[in-house]
């Protein structure tokens, strides 16, 4: 039995994660095959304008809300120990702030920066798209199994 407020938040978390994990699954199921398809130019500039749109999207609200709420979600179990519940609650944030937050600032946004520096239509563009493609979308399906499997704890941490 969890709190009210714990409640909202386990339900807001689980969507949260459960909506990102979709967008991540995306990319890592054809998106970035797509992208590959593309010329070198093409897929660069593509990326690129992703990158550039979806920091003003409302996808980082829900990403760093995600993120908040999972910390809440943390100190609540930590707070008022419940057992296996405190688990699955403690073990959905770890697994939603590390795997997903934390692997996204370490491996994907660096990773999206250097791309952003670069012209598609040089040698250097064809090498740096070349690791991209597998470095990002390798760290991309991280983020899609942790945010599942976060969402999953937190529902399951409701019953």
């Amino acid at each position: 039995m969890t709190y009210p407020i714990t409640n909202i938040a386990l339900i807001a978390a689980a969507l949260g994660s459960g909506l990102l994990a979709g967008v991540y699954f995306a990319f890592s199921t054809f998106i970035m095959q797509a992208f590959a398809r593309l010329t070198v130019d093409q897929g660069v500039a593509a990326m690129q304008s992703i990158n550039t749109t979806i920091v003003r999207s409302p996808f980082i609200a829900l990403f760093l809300l995600t993120a908040a709420l999972s910390v809440f979600i943390a100190v609540m179990a930590m707070l008022y120990w419940r057992g296996g519940t405190s688990i699955l609650m403690i073990a959905g944030a770890a697994l939603y702030l590390v795997a997903s937050l934390l692997s996204t600032m370490v491996f994907n946004v660096p990773l999206n920066d250097a791309l952003d520096k670069v012209d598609g239509r040089t040698a250097e563009a064809a090498q740096l798209w070349s690791t991209y493609l597998s470095d990002w979308t390798k760290w991309n399906h991280v983020r899609t199994v942790a945010s599942l499997l976060a969402s999953c704890a937190f529902v399951r941490a409701l019953f």
